[in-house]
């Protein structure tokens, strides 16, 4: 909750900053002449990440996805960019979001950490149900290349940095049974209850990966974009093997945009 409350703190924070930039903006046009002489151009956009944390390709151990939640995950931006002539620009930003997801899965064999009420701490092979629950916050940096289409049409491709100032990656093993170590050990029945587990403090505080997206100008100021993420490192830090396979951040931003 309180990680939660310092989000939306900093989410109020960067909306009254890029308000006040607004507010300014219309105040003294000479300002943006003088960034438009110079090829600068502002912009502030406001969305929703829908997408999720996942194996690439899905491993032989899920064989069944039950359910899937995406979330209220929203994305908050601003951005300068740097035309070059016409064309052509340069677009570096900076993005407040959470990334985030529910899921209910059943699989074999799968490799998981997890307390027990009645078995206490288990480690082995898990064939049952799994629930997963993901909530992180990220500050994020784009830095793009972008082409400009049309006169309403703009192309964006580029690297992103991630940093993570809030995380939640926890769930639960139901209606099912472990075999300690490998898949010829112990057999551990966890049926009447939910075993649990908490990888939080196993993820990595930098991602990278690459944002590919679209702008269309609807009006002289207003914007729709799209934005499609994928993280190219997973999400875990190096000699995490709680899991046995890498996870990555994947997921497609889209809202609207107001162009100074």
């Amino acid at each position: 909750m309180i990680e939660r409350m310092g989000l939306m703190k900093h989410i109020f924070l960067l909306l009254l900053l890029f308000s006040s930039l607004a507010l300014s903006a219309q105040e003294e046009s000479q300002g943006l002449l003088w960034s438009a002489f110079r090829g600068l151009e502002y912009r502030i956009k406001a969305g929703f990440n829908i997408g999720g944390t996942s194996p690439i390709p899905l491993p032989a151990e899920i064989r069944q996805l039950e359910s899937y939640k995406p979330g209220m995950q929203i994305a908050i931006e601003g951005n300068v960019i740097k035309w070059f002539d016409k064309k052509w620009g340069a677009l570096m930003g900076v993005r407040l979001e959470n990334k985030g997801m529910r899921t209910d899965a059943r699989v074999k064999n799968y490799h998981l950490v997890m307390d027990s009420k009645d078995n206490g701490h288990l480690e082995g092979a898990w064939t049952g149900g799994v629930k997963t629950k993901v909530k992180n916050a990220y500050v994020t940096v784009p830095i793009q290349g972008i082409y400009k289409v049309s006169p309403r049409w703009d192309l964006k491709l580029g690297p992103y940095l991630s940093f993570l100032t809030s995380k939640d990656f926890s769930g639960s093993a139901y209606d099912g049974y472990i075999r300690e170590g490998d898949p010829t050990g112990d057999k551990v029945v966890v049926k009447n209850e939910e075993a649990t587990y908490d990888f939080s403090n196993d993820l990595r505080k930098f991602q990278w990966g690459v944002d590919a997206g679209a702008e269309w100008k609807a009006y002289k100021h207003l914007t729709v974009y799209s934005d499609l993420t994928w993280g190219l490192n997973s999400i875990f830090r190096k000699g995490f093997e709680s899991v046995s396979f890498d996870m990555y951040c994947i997921y497609l931003n889209f809202g609207f945009g107001y162009i100074f």
